[in-house]
């Protein structure tokens, strides 16, 4: 995430060349602890079940409340750095993720956990944007492509090995670990930002912010996410599921009223008049969509029905990852071969093979076999797709707004996942609780227990069969809630893979058309 004067000229005299090491390492760190704990957590949340016997929706909110405020904040969060002091911002934004860490790992029961998330989300969207803009203050025009560059390829192997670690901690420590591992990274990161980081600011930065806007977006995607998950258990008749999706449709469409008329608005509406940022946008919503919602229940899948260790499942994505680590050059190079057109039309088909392929597996069976294949053409696509992502969105605008653009792109990003994990929950659920019921009444098993486990389908996987029943019965109850979340993750893959498609045909219908509007915002 890039703040809205990231590319600006920036006084980089001020900070010396003996310091600029340690700006990049300060920054990297600190990126690295919000894009782990983005990720780390779906390893935690079968533990997190067990430990709080909670819902599916319950633990989904620990993924959205931390989602929901980094998404709804970073753009303004990136505009306060440049009004206020990009250290400065930076500083408080670790703080406050530090701080929201330790009470993560502290928390007594799911609510804390989300309310702790939320804070954390409010970190992030403090530190991400000012990290980048730190690297661009610090380091002149000439040095800051390939210090940029570095922060990219660390922070993507710390994404990588974060999943592994937290797996790693949650199997042999407890999931506490997985958010207090960040306790140490803070105070490594805090010393060497008073030490070694010039202050930097924005001279034309707004004087006024535009919190309304920020409070708007975010209280209606707490109540679009609200009601979306709750219309789970309660049914979209309810009456607090129907107040929360038209709180959201008001809410919203006052955020789009405000950002009209707003002197310096966080999301500013005229630059979706180019074809190119507006198609990318879209694209990136979509497919950022697949991945996202996806990937949620991945870990969930291979945890509570395939028997992996939380280790297990924290590395079956390390091929992913790789690839992307190790191709992205490769695909930035097909823009200037190709064009961006192309890669955007082929990496997102190829995507879209692979969350088909996520379908094929059942219960069992090696990973190699079964979810490898699927991780690597996914992967593949992805990588084929990202760079020349990137270069359309940075390309789409003039130069003065490259920062703004690419703000804008990474909070899209986030609040597809965000809408995505809460919209395949309601398919998940759907299809879980209505091949659950269809099996049930085929086990040969005391009424009474059946009952005791329909009970608790709201917990999807997590069903914890009665004490004191047969083997046989408890085998036969086993293997009905095993296939129950089989058939609900290939449903989920299935819409993943449709969406992926989706956002290849708006590359195909909106990238590269030069007479739609180019350039011009």
């Amino acid at each position: 995430m890039m703040s809205r004067t990231t590319i600006a000229a920036q006084p980089a005299s001020l900070c010396t060349v003996a310091a600029r090491p340690w700006v990049l390492a300060a920054t990297i760190l600190a990126s690295s602890m919000v894009f782990i704990d983005g990720t780390v957590v779906n390893v935690a949340l079968p533990a997190l079940q067990q430990e709080f016997k909670a819902s599916a929706s319950a633990v989904q909110w620990v993924v959205e409340s931390y989602a929901l405020f980094l998404a709804a904040l970073l753009l303004v969060g990136g505009t306060a750095g440049d009004r206020y002091g990009r250290r400065r911002v930076f500083i408080v934004g670790v703080l406050v993720f530090a701080a929201a860490s330790v009470c993560c790992g502290l928390s007594g029961s799911v609510g804390q956990l989300m309310v702790a998330r939320a804070v954390q989300g409010i970190g992030g969207a403090l530190l991400v944007p000012g990290s980048l803009a730190l690297i661009s203050a610090s380091f002149p025009e000439n040095q800051r492509g390939k210090a940029i560059g570095s922060w990219s390829g660390y922070t993507a192997i710390t994404a990588a090995i974060g999943p592994v670690l937290g797996g790693f901690l949650i199997e042999h420590f407890s999931w506490r670990w997985a958010f207090l591992i960040n306790i140490p990274l803070a105070l490594l990161i805090l010393p060497l930002t008073w030490r070694y980081v010039p202050e930097s600011r924005d001279p034309d930065a707004p004087a006024r912010l535009d919190w309304t806007g920020a409070a708007l977006a975010s209280a209606g995607l707490a109540s679009l996410v609200y009601g979306l998950i709750a219309s789970s258990n309660q049914g979209w008749g309810d009456a607090g599921v129907l107040a929360a999706l038209a709180a959201a449709l008001v809410l919203l469409a006052a955020f789009v009223a405000v950002e009209l008329r707003h002197p310096a608005p966080m999301l500013p509406m005229h630059l979706f008049r180019s074809c190119d940022f507006s198609g990318a946008n879209l694209l990136t919503l979509l497919l950022y969509a697949a991945l996202g919602g996806g990937l949620y229940f991945f870990p969930l899948n291979l945890i509570q029905v395939q028997g992996y260790s939380a280790l297990a499942a924290g590395a079956a994505l390390l091929p992913f990852v790789l690839l992307m680590f190790f191709l992205s050059r490769w695909s930035g190079g097909l823009v200037d071969r190709y064009g961006a057109k192309l890669p955007l039309v082929i990496g997102p088909a190829i995507a879209a093979l692979g969350f088909a392929v996520f379908t094929l597996p059942g219960i069992g069976g090696s990973y190699w076999t079964t979810y490898f294949p699927a991780v690597l053409i996914l992967g593949f696509g992805m990588s084929v797709a990202v760079a020349p992502l990137t270069t359309t969105v940075m390309n789409a605008l003039d130069a003065s707004l490259a920062g703004v653009a690419s703000g804008i792109n990474n909070a899209v990003s986030r609040l597809a996942a965000l809408l995505a994990i809460a919209v395949f929950g309601i398919v998940m659920a759907l299809v879980f609780n209505g091949v659950l019921n269809s099996r049930l009444s085929t086990v040969a098993a005391k009424p009474a227990v059946v009952e005791q486990v329909r009970a608790q389908r709201a917990r999807l996987a997590a069903i914890e069969l009665p004490a004191h029943i047969s083997a046989e019965e408890a085998a036969a109850l086993k293997q009905a809630i095993e296939q129950s979340y089989v058939a609900g993750f290939r449903w989920v893959m299935w819409l993943s893979a449709g969406l992926a498609l989706a956002s290849a045909l708006c590359a195909w219908r909106l990238i590269g058309n030069k007479h739609a509007g180019g350039k011009k915002s």
